[in-house]
């Protein structure tokens, strides 16, 4: 990540510095997380740039039961635990850093942008470590979590099934309660990332399953701890657990990860411990899958920045063209960049990856208010926020910034398309997010169908409030200003037609409701990226007249670049309050005859 770019949204727009002020931070300070960020940024390029290609070449193999994979993969993961990062939000009587969620989170984001695959691991590991810290027993955290916090074990988290996908509510894996306190699981579960391989000792897999007697739906899912290897008192492994390999899936981008298709209990003897409380699992699996979402949406963040800042540095140095006024074919061509549908190319990845960088580092920013803020009320209004922003920070960077990698080969044009540059596996790479960790038409759903509503639309009306706080800001500013009063319309827009839907939907016309709640996803996740833009220019305004000459440029480009989401990205709410205004119902009367 650029780090002028970085520097510029932790402290001088999320206000990073605060956090050092809270009692759980205050051993920290700017230059203790700045060292963690250098530190992140060079392992990032010194073990896990260099074989994010070979990862992508060389799939992992299904040997004799065995997952296979490149050794840069260890060695990298080894490198990431030995440098702390593994423990990095950990106590620090754990051994850990104790870091913001914030600053892990911007320190992800340089694994992410460097090898997205290999990365996987460790992120997968971290969110079965905050799960159990949160629902685990003392046992299971001494026995579970701390190995894995170590950098010792790994995890994963076992939802979909093979005839299920996304509908957890039809899951079959079985789960029966034994007189020795254990469950004995039996059932298969597919598309598991990280499923089988050696990188670390033992393997956690937490497992949504159903009792004999549970209810219907998602209400009867309980969640399970299930090692790969038995875990004695002492910590020991013993045996292996009836957790069988039935496969490897091969995926379009992300291949350094591995992706199985896994088998429980095939000899009867797959044993699980309950976390949580019986038909509780899903709403305890939302713990680690909310993180998990911020980090999805960062993640795709990522890709898209990369594509982007591979595609600047290329259309900077590439020559071709001349302008559409220069008539002397003697004339020396003109790099790409003076192009102005290559400019506008350009400002698009810019303003859709810097505006959904900024939302979700402001989301990471909420995890720790909703955590460790000193007072109640900022506790309380983060909860509120974060559980409204959460769909949105997954799913609008996971189509956003899939369409600036789309640009970035454009931009490259036939060289793009080639695996001579990387822009092609970027692109590849981030087309898993639109689909995993909840599918962005179930987020979109999630958002209008429950967040938005919550509380008599509580999140929303604070939303608002933080977004006229900003715009309250603006008042004296004669260049953005008019931006404001915009943004003070589409915040109506917003407003009514969120009323409206929830007028249908309280009126029981749940599916026409919720027919194109993608459209809602969009208006609302374009009006806070909106937002971030405002506040990202609002601080470049008050900045720039004492600026020098080269951060001048910097803070001019991020006010030019609000002034292009505003005039290109931002019209797109009013198209889109109006489709959903008018409770269009195409969708619904199409069957499947008609198409």
């Amino acid at each position: 990540m650029h780090r002028r770019h970085l520097q510029f949204l932790l402290y001088d727009v999320l206000q990073a510095d605060d956090l050092a002020h809270w009692p759980r931070f205050s051993e920290h300070s700017r230059d203790t997380f700045n060292a963690v960020l250098d530190l992140a940024h060079d392992l990032a390029v010194d073990t896990f740039l260099p074989h994010n290609r070979k990862a992508d070449l060389n799939e992992p193999r299904f040997e004799d039961g065995r997952v296979i994979l490149i050794p840069e993969v260890k060695q990298a993961l080894d490198a990431y635990v030995k440098a702390g990062f593994m423990s990095a939000m950990a106590d620090s009587d754990q051994g850990g850093m104790q870091l913001p969620f914030l600053i892990d989170s911007a320190a992800s984001a340089s694994f992410s942008a460097a090898n997205v695959s290999t990365f996987a691991y460790p992120l997968l590991a971290k969110g079965v470590a905050n799960l159990l810290s949160a629902h685990g027993t003392a046992e299971q955290q001494r026995l579970y979590r701390d190995p894995i916090i170590a950098g010792r074990f790994y995890g994963t988290m076992c939802l979909s099934e093979p005839q299920a996908g996304s509908s957890l509510g039809d899951l079959r894996t079985r789960a029966v309660r034994q007189p020795e306190g254990h469950y004995l699981l039996e059932g298969a579960k597919m598309w598991i990332s990280g499923g089988e391989h050696d990188l670390g000792e033992n393997i956690i897999h937490l497992v949504l399953a159903r009792l004999p007697d549970a209810p219907a739906g998602v209400r009867g899912i309980s969640l399970f701890l299930v090692p790969k290897f038995h875990v004695h008192d002492d910590g020991s492994l013993g045996e292996r657990n009836d957790v069988q390999l039935a496969g490897v899936n091969h995926k379009m981008g992300y291949r350094g990860t591995v992706n199985t298709f896994l088998k429980f209990g095939e000899q009867g003897r797959c044993t699980g411990y309950l976390v949580g409380r019986e038909n509780e699992g899903l709403a305890n699996m939302f713990h680690m899958m909310n993180e998990a979402r911020i980090g999805v949406g960062l993640g795709a963040t990522m890709l898209g920045y990369a594509g982007y800042l591979h595609s600047l540095q290329y259309a900077r140095e590439r020559t071709q063209g001349r302008h559409p006024d220069q008539k002397n074919p003697d004339a020396p061509p003109v790099p790409l960049i003076e192009h102005a549908d290559i400019r506008r190319m350009l400002l698009q990845q810019k303003t859709w990856t810097e505006g959904a960088q900024a939302l979700a580092l402001y989301g990471a920013r909420l995890v720790d208010e909703k955590a460790h803020a000193p007072e109640e009320k900022i506790r309380q209004d983060a909860t509120l926020l974060l559980d409204f922003l959460t769909p949105i920070i997954k799913a609008w960077p996971s189509e956003w910034c899939l369409r600036a990698n789309e640009q970035a080969i454009q931009i490259l044009g036939g060289y793009g398309y080639t695996r001579e540059y990387p822009v092609e596996q970027f692109y590849r790479d981030n087309r898993l997010n639109p689909i995993h960790e909840g599918t962005n038409g179930i987020q979109a759903m999630d958002l209008l169908g429950r967040k938005a509503m919550m509380q008599g639309g509580a999140a929303l009306a604070l939303l608002a409030q933080r977004i006229t706080a900003t715009l309250d800001m603006l008042r004296d500013n004669p260049r953005l200003q008019p931006l404001a009063v915009e943004m003070q319309d589409y915040l109506r827009l917003a407003g009514d037609t969120t009323a409206l839907l929830g007028q249908t939907l309280a009126r029981g016309e749940v599916r026409l409701g919720l027919a194109n709640a993608s459209h809602y996803l969009t208006l609302i996740g374009h009006l806070c990226v909106g937002w971030m833009w405002l506040k990202q220019a609002q601080v470049a305004s008050e900045k720039h007249p004492r600026a020098s000459d080269t951060d001048a440029d910097f803070l001019e480009g991020k006010i030019l670049a609000c002034e292009f989401f505003f005039r290109h990205e931002l019209p797109i709410i009013r198209h889109s309050a109006a489709l959903l205004k008018s409770l269009d119902d195409t969708t619904l009367k199409t069957t499947s005859a008609h198409l």
